[in-house]
């Protein structure tokens, strides 16, 4: 696609990028890293550790890269990670 058909939202400076909270249950995990490889963004990696299946299990190491696509979970055959949006508390609405 050509450059000049690019569009940016005209509120680009209110939109804030979602912030990724990610769960990995370790022991559930049986290090096939399906969930690595497929990250589009390479937010995980294998740890150094062991889990109790005696397998090395992904670490989020760049978090705040992650888009929340979710193919991580969706192709993890054991459930063993999952992510949300991670949700901010607005405090200026609460009136003490």
């Amino acid at each position: 696609m050509p450059v000049r058909l690019w569009r940016e939202p005209l509120d680009k400076e209110k939109i804030k990028k979602p912030i990724a909270e990610i769960h990995i249950i370790r022991d559930n995990c049986k290090g096939c890293g399906y969930c690595i490889e497929f990250c589009p963004k390479n937010v995980l990696e294998k740890s150094n550790e062991l889990n109790k299946r005696g397998v090395h299990f992904p670490v989020a190491v760049r978090p705040e890269e992650c888009v929340i696509c979710s193919f991580c979970s969706a192709v993890c055959p054991e459930f063993a990670i999952f992510v949300f949006e991670k949700v901010e508390v607005d405090n200026k609405n609460d009136e003490s």
